[in-house]
């Protein structure tokens, strides 16, 4: 039987990149997010090994949707890639409250409870555990989202140190600008396109596939030894940490 993996956020930009190389990779895939057309798109890209979940994880009562589609199966990657910035009036401090919740359950709530839902079915061992942080953790700039990516990171030890006896690995990508994305939805400028693309050593914007290309060496036997780690692939925009 194939391996598996479990992709949230698959259906646009990083995840679905993602999923498209473990496809590729011989892994069956689950996609899961929140639109169903979005997703049936995504499903048609990646190809058969593909099939999709729609459910919001942050949502406690829609994430067993995602444990009924693995069944009884293994999973061998799991790829916690759903997130997003979120805007707003902060103009009281309702407003405020309101924006950093969402935001939390966006970029944190989602992965702890995808993890947790799906830790018994993670193949032991082997299995390994991935997610999506951003170069705002690292660096700040991002108010809620910087805060909520960065508290991915703390997470990872904590599960890097559960899942080792186990033979499972544990692990965030941090990456930097990223286009051919929906992160920006609109608000990205020709001005705030090229200060990114200089921000970066390389003069260059990072492409969702760059990302997919860290998840195959964090998947593949070269990462098997790898855990607990912050792995940054933002083209030198920011260095060292």
């Amino acid at each position: 039987m194939a391996r598996l993996a479990v992709v949230s956020g698959g259906g646009t930009g990083i995840g679905r990149a993602t999923a498209g190389m473990l496809a590729g990779e011989g892994y069956d895939v689950i996609i899961v997010g929140r639109r169903p057309d979005v997703l049936a798109d995504a499903v048609k890209w990646i190809g058969p090994q593909a099939s999709a979940v729609t459910a919001d994880c942050a949502d406690p009562e829609q994430v067993p949707a995602v444990v009924a589609a693995v069944g009884d199966r293994e999973v061998d990657v799991l790829f916690n890639n759903a997130g997003a910035f979120i805007g707003g009036d902060d103009a009281t401090l309702a407003d405020l409250a309101a924006r950093w919740r969402a935001v939390f359950d966006s970029n944190v709530t989602t992965a702890v409870l995808l993890t947790e839902a799906l830790r018994p079915r993670l193949r032991r061992p082997g299995a390994r555990v991935i997610l999506v942080s951003s170069i705002a953790a690292q660096r700040g700039g991002g108010g809620p989202y910087s805060a909520a990516k960065a508290a991915l990171h703390g997470w990872v030890f904590d599960l890097a140190t559960q899942f080792g006896p186990d033979g499972i690995t544990a692990n965030v990508i941090a990456p930097g600008f990223v286009t051919d994305s929906e992160f920006f939805d609109g608000r990205m400028t020709e001005e705030g396109f090229r200060s990114r693309v200089n921000a970066s050593l390389l003069n260059r914007a990072g492409e969702p596939s760059d990302i997919a290309e860290a998840v195959r060496w964090l998947a593949g036997p070269g990462g098997a030894f790898v855990t607990g780690q912050i792995i940054n692939v933002n083209g030198g925009t920011v260095l060292g940490r």
